[in-house]
């Protein structure tokens, strides 16, 4: 790989900030993105460039990218700081800017949220397009007990899924409901940042790791002094960040965060995961008084012109039993009480796919594809009043 060695430390703190750099030539593939209405881009060598679109990948009507061609469009976006990154771990994340002329013969900016990384010896490319206008909750086709969840005073609100399951935009819908609705202090930490909020009622202020902070322990260190009342830490990827962020909830902040993880309950265990196992009774009992909710949620196709995807949607609330049962270690009950919670606002998985099958937006056989219990989601189908058994 040319210019495989490592660039020299400079030696300095802050990255310069990010700049729209219009002139290079990976963004008129960009614009394709923007064009087609896709959600994502991917570059290989040996392939063409090809979008996500609706879920599904398509190729563009392009020549295979050769090695050189990769190096040409990709290293030319990374900043200094970022280009240490990837030739020092194999791989960077950041956000790029591109400007595209909207009907009317305007530019506007787009976001994109960038990850550059190096496979079998290659350059390659994912980037996903960031929504330019928040939606609310109708718009992305949420529950209503959504509103419930950002009316906290403390706690931690997460939202789980794996990459490109809307967790970002979910987040960034329920910030925005905030925004309009309450005088507070948002405080993002975010790396990087994907949606710029408009100020209306909240104070917001957005930093970037990397570009407005060196690091994301120095920028929780002085989270504590700017006075937020509402906090984003972004992904919660390691055992320092998730006790940071817990630490910033029990101490009278409402934090909001997303993690990798397959479904609501089965959290709980990914964030013990990143503890060694001597600390597990303690994060139990942080988890059960701090934790407020978390929202599992899927996205898949839908059988509508529009919306062309929407999200399946699974909510655990902090109730008295779901308490007792994570200090009780009894995880395997969640389910059960999850079921049992419904009239609080809980739901599954296949509570969702239910709606979204009887409201025809998806059809049934992408929903047993996802469903977690097909036989229950054929039964709820049928009409048949389906009911988890007993917890106690």
């Amino acid at each position: 790989m040319s210019g495989s060695e490592t660039p020299e430390k400079k030696g300095r703190g802050l990255a310069p900030p990010m700049k729209t750099k219009q002139d290079l030539e990976v963004n008129k593939i960009f614009r394709q993105i923007i064009k087609f209405g896709g959600s994502d881009l991917h570059l290989k060598v040996g392939r063409p460039p090809t979008l996500r679109i609706k879920g599904t990948l398509r190729e563009l009507q392009m020549d295979p990218l050769s090695q050189e061609v990769m190096e040409q469009l990709c290293l030319p976006m990374m900043d200094e700081r970022n280009t240490e990154i990837f030739w020092e771990e194999g791989g960077a994340d950041f956000a790029h800017v591109v400007e595209y002329e909207n009907d009317q013969g305007l530019k506007e900016p787009w976001r994109f949220r960038v990850n550059l990384f190096v496979q079998m010896g290659h350059i390659g490319m994912v980037s996903r397009k960031v929504e330019r206008s928040i939606p609310d909750f109708q718009g992305l086709y949420l529950p209503p007990v959504m509103e419930q969840l950002c009316g906290y005073d403390q706690g931690m609100v997460l939202l789980a899924g794996v990459t490109g399951s809307g967790k970002s935009t979910t987040i960034a819908s329920m910030l925005n409901f905030i925004n309009q609705t309450e005088r507070v202090h948002i405080l993002t930490i975010e790396d990087p940042i994907e949606f710029v909020y408009t100020q209306v009622k909240a104070l917001i202020n957005q930093r970037e790791v990397g570009v407005d902070v060196k690091d994301f322990k120095i920028a929780m260190k002085h989270a504590v002094r700017q006075d937020p009342d509402i906090m984003l830490v972004g992904e919660m990827r390691d055992m320092e960040t998730f006790e940071t962020a817990m630490h910033a909830a029990e101490t009278g902040h409402l934090v909001f965060g997303t993690i990798h993880a397959s479904s609501a309950p089965s959290t709980i265990g990914r964030i013990l995961d990143l503890f060694p196992r001597s600390m597990h009774t303690a994060l139990r009992s942080s988890m059960g008084f701090n934790l407020k909710a978390i929202v599992a949620q899927k996205l898949l196709p839908t059988i509508r012109e529009s919306p062309k995807r929407v999200p399946i949607i699974e909510i655990m609330l902090m109730n008295a039993t779901i308490r007792k049962l994570i200090l009780e270690e009894k995880d395997e009950k969640l389910f059960d009480a999850m079921r049992m919670g419904k009239v609080e606002g809980m739901q599954m998985f296949n509570d969702s796919l239910y709606d979204f099958v009887t409201r025809e937006y998806i059809d049934r056989t992408t929903a047993f594809e996802v469903s977690p219990n097909i036989e229950q989601l054929k039964m709820m189908l049928k009409g048949i009043d389906v009911k988890g058994p007993g917890i106690l």
